[in-house]
């Protein structure tokens, strides 16, 4: 092949990747807010309407954009509700749908405090985000790299043995910390861990890797999925979300953004993705 015929199709290529970047620019832009509010003195007959205007399904996504589940809709003072209603939650997505630091990373979730969401990856596309509740201030969640160890169908808290946790997946075995189903109120509330919603659990779990443990099971020999938790919520100030009325951009997190927060664990990421590689080609069991 000639090198003009490999730079043009070079170009090519790198015209379709800045053509499709545009398009999912292009669509998130079309998606507008509008309030719905709830005035305190009248919150019983604001959320009759709210119920009777909005079908189940469009409830479901305007209160997941509020980090609210079903349960916890009484909390709502005022929503941020999408002029389009997308199921998938892909046409909110405040991250980038492409990360090119991410392409050699085959599974990854990245968690943000700030905007209290979650993001899946495969090889720097974006699979998959959604609403999550993370740890209170006076119980906030670890920052930075983690991997996902085992998983449990339905865990039992260890803060209260009355709190039931579906689809359980353990990030931090000595914390104690991992990701679950379990109530979204519309703010950071948990006791360090990450709360989802119930399909998005479910989603989760059964996608994630968990790890890989020696002969005998006491030690680790290769990791699960990364999980990357990063930032700082605005503890007291705007929950960031109803700045969506004001501004449909104003959660996006840029891929600019993301890499410098990946580039510090990207290394250790592939060397982990190595390492996994070779014990599952050793026929090694994997331990939930």
């Amino acid at each position: 092949m000639s090198d003009l015929r490999v730079q043009n199709n070079a170009d090519s290529l790198a015209k379709a990747k800045t053509d499709s970047i545009r398009l999912d620019s292009l669509n998130k832009s079309k998606v507008t807010f509008t309030p719905f509010i709830f005035p305190a003195k009248n919150k019983d007959a604001a959320m009759a309407k709210f119920n009777k205007e909005f079908p189940e399904e469009e409830r479901y996504i305007i209160l997941a954009i509020n980090r609210l589940d079903s349960k916890n809709k009484w909390r709502a003072d005022t929503l941020a509700v999408p002029d389009k209603m997308d199921k998938s939650l892909m046409a909110y997505s405040p991250f980038p749908f492409k990360v090119e630091k991410l392409k050699e990373v085959k599974k990854i979730v990245i968690f943000s405090y700030p905007i209290q969401a979650y993001s899946i990856y495969e090889n720097g596309k974006l699979l998959k985000w959604g609403p999550t509740s993370m740890g209170k201030k006076s119980a906030q969640t670890y920052r930075g790299l983690m991997f996902a160890n085992w998983k449990k169908e339905l865990a039992i808290s260890t803060v209260d043995s009355d709190w039931k946790l579906p689809y359980n997946v353990n990030v931090h075995n000595t914390l104690g910390i991992g990701w679950h189903q379990y109530d979204l109120p519309g703010f950071p509330a948990s006791h360090s861990c990450l709360r989802l919603l119930m399909d998005d659990a479910k989603y989760l779990y059964n996608w994630v890797d968990t790890w890989i443990l020696n002969k005998g099971g006491g030690t680790v020999k290769a990791n699960g999925t990364p999980v990357i938790v990063y930032g700082d919520y605005d503890w007291g100030g705007k929950k960031p979300w109803k700045k969506l009325i004001e501004d449909a951009h104003s959660n996006d997190i840029s891929a600019g953004e993301l890499d410098k927060i990946i580039e510090s664990y990207l290394s250790k990421i592939l060397e982990a993705q190595k390492e996994r590689e070779l014990a599952l080609g050793e026929g090694i069991n994997i331990q939930n």
